[in-house]
């Protein structure tokens, strides 16, 4: 895996762990292990969905121009479809918080910036 998407991984991990000291400090009790669990949940999607990008790009660049264009569109459904799969699950599972997976789908996106500050 690229350099990269190790720092997203990390930077991950440590919202997670946030998210997590968080909700436990907000609800003071046991009742945070839905919000955590949800919270797992989206972090595991981000994470797969980072192994999955990693691979494509790779994958991608080796590719002819016009299949390289199908395969990242493919890629970008699938993972799309993974997105709305975990949120599904979050909602029908009654001891997931479907506000846990959302604040994790969301870290994501923070990984992105503050690995981007990085970067530069």
């Amino acid at each position: 895996m690229s350099d990269v998407a190790k720092r997203m991984m990390t930077v991950i991990g440590a919202l997670l762990l946030l998210l997590v000291a968080a909700s436990a400090v907000y609800y003071r009790s046991l009742a945070f292990l839905p919000f955590a669990l949800g919270a797992l949940l989206g972090v595991a999607l981000n994470v797969g969905k980072i192994i999955m990008l990693d691979r494509t790009v790779g994958k991608a660049v080796r590719m002819e121009q016009k299949d390289a264009g199908n395969y990242v569109r493919l890629q970008h459904f699938l993972r799309f479809a993974l997105t709305g799969s975990v949120f599904l699950v979050a909602a029908l599972i009654p001891f997931i918080s479907i506000w846990g997976a959302a604040a994790g789908v969301c870290t994501l996106q923070v990984a992105v910036f503050f690995t981007k500050r990085e970067v530069r």
